[in-house]
């Protein structure tokens, strides 16, 4: 935390229940943004109060689904967090995206 602001490092989608994975993009997708909430409000922030996102994609053909999941999920937040997307080699095996992100606590 740094003068209300909370940074996290990069989400993937490791269920923090099960350590378990989903092998679909946006099952993936949907769990990353769930990680990323749930670091956000241990800090006493929220999905609410998140203002930019960077998110790391390890393929191209997945972004319109990743459009279509982050539209999702922050439908009932206006407007949208900022957001940056890039293509990227990400490092652990099966990890189709991975996010960091800032929000105000």
């Amino acid at each position: 935390m740094s003068g209300g602001l909370v940074f996290t490092s990069g989400q993937g989608p490791l269920d923090p229940a099960t350590n378990e994975m989903p092998a679909d993009f946006a099952a993936q997708a949907t769990r990353v943004l769930s990680n990323l909430v749930a670091v956000f409000e241990a800090a006493g922030s929220g999905k609410d109060r998140i203002v930019k996102c960077t998110c790391y994609l390890s393929d191209r053909k997945n972004f319109p689904e990743f459009n279509r999941v982050y539209r999702e999920f922050f439908a009932d937040c206006s407007p949208l967090p900022a957001r940056t997307t890039v293509v990227a080699q990400l490092v652990r095996e099966g990890v189709l995206v991975e996010i960091d992100a800032v929000a105000e606590v």
